[in-house]
């Protein structure tokens, strides 16, 4: 059977759609940031990139020419405390004047169907860079391996040292001046967008309830693993308040990331395809090991992360030491093709001394994972499917 979009099913308009201005192609091509090979590992070891992943970053809404802002949308000093620890910079963030209308001319040249030049941009590293993936999984016998696709919502972050004054509206060069800044994704969103995707955005796209979790994440360093965090994921023993180990994971490695700014809307995008690397052969004594620094966490909602341990039980032996925890409470909806997370998470980071409560939603697009790791790859189905999950994103990030 086709596939058919969501947004043509429940259409209440004739004919086709508008066509896609001729000057967004060149727009979206001038706007990407290529970064690959990567290394395998950042300074911190928490997060891991293949050998071949590929990064870009690209703008919904640039000028004409596709090299600059448009008038009125400005980096500018964000207070982020976690993101200055860990690399010494000042956060920065792409903000709109706001005496800018949204709906002025320069907006609406340059939003028409913009998830379409999304998708057509992604699609070809995405199949290349799912190739790579399926290439890896072959012969893993140690570690049980999940290709995952997913879009988060939340804010790009730039950080370095730019070249030009901040909070100068216009005339900024993407090429020149946006490309030479380090960037990350913070997943934080508003309570109001929250609200919003649990109460409009699910039933729109037929999503239905699945489940509810409380989950405490513990993450552990590795003496024999040096670029690497364990995570250990934990549920409670209500009658007896402690942790109860159920699944050991190392760190997702990252194959292709995508962050989008979307100029005219409130929050941005980031689509991500990783690989989930589950232990499933590992030692009597490393698992006694990683037991007891579990055992002896005492739940406790009054610090940080929702876990501390007494003093010198937070490492064992001179292998294994705790780094972090999270604490999550998380729904989960879906349906055949993906499913959302609606997730709290009160987090800290042992390493720089510093917590932090989040709000935040994924949408794994399952579908699309299932389709590209067939035997028989249609591209076109794939690239409909992608097209798909960029419209219900873009167009559900401001409310």
């Amino acid at each position: 059977m086709a596939y058919v979009p969501p947004h043509k099913r429940h259409s209440k308009e004739s004919g086709d759609s508008s066509p896609v201005p001729a000057s967004l192609p060149r727009q979206f091509k001038r706007g990407l940031n290529f970064r690959s090979p990567r290394t395998n590992a950042d300074q911190s070891g928490k997060i891991v990139y293949a050998n071949k992943a590929i990064s870009r970053w690209l703008a919904v809404g640039l000028d004409d020419d596709g090299d600059h802002l448009p008038s009125g949308v400005f980096l500018k000093p964000v207070s982020l405390e976690a993101i200055e620890r860990r690399s010494g910079d000042k956060p920065l963030a792409l903000a709109k004047n706001c005496m800018v209308n949204e709906d002025d001319e320069t907006g609406q040249d340059h939003s028409k169907k913009p998830w379409v030049q999304i998708a057509e941009t992604v699609m070809p590293d995405l199949v290349s860079s799912f190739e790579v993936v399926k290439s890896e999984i072959e012969g893993q016998s140690m570690e049980e391996i999940k290709p995952t696709l997913v879009a988060r919502f939340g804010k790009i972050i730039f950080y370095g040292s730019p070249s030009f004054p901040v909070e100068t509206c216009g005339d900024m060069n993407t090429e020149t001046s946006l490309r030479q800044l380090k960037r990350s994704f913070y997943t934080n969103i508003p309570s109001s967008f929250v609200e919003n995707a649990t109460l409009r955005i699910v039933p729109e796209i037929g999503l239905s309830f699945e489940d509810e979790k409380d989950i405490y994440h513990v993450k552990l360093s590795d003496k024999s693993r040096p670029d690497s965090t364990i995570t250990c994921k934990c549920s409670v023993s209500k009658a007896e308040q402690r942790l109860e180990l159920y699944k050991v994971e190392l760190n997702q490695v990252r194959h292709m990331v995508v962050d989008v700014s979307c100029l005219n809307k409130d929050l941005d995008m980031r689509l991500m395809l990783c690989t989930k690397r589950i232990l499933t052969d590992i030692s009597e004594k490393e698992k006694n090991s990683i037991r007891d620094l579990i055992t002896s966490a005492v739940i406790d909602s009054s610090v940080k992360g929702g876990l501390r341990w007494p003093l010198g039980k937070e490492s064992s032996g001179d292998r294994y030491s705790v780094v972090g925890v999270w604490h999550t409470i998380s729904k989960t909806y879906k349906n055949s093709s993906m499913r959302l997370k609606v997730r709290h998470a009160d987090r800290f980071d042992f390493k720089i001394s510093h917590g932090e409560v989040t709000e935040e939603t994924v949408l794994k697009l399952k579908g699309i994972t299932s389709e590209l790791h067939g035997q028989g790859l249609e591209t076109d189905l794939t690239s409909d499917m992608l097209k798909d999950a960029c419209l219900e994103n873009l167009d559900n990030s401001r409310r």
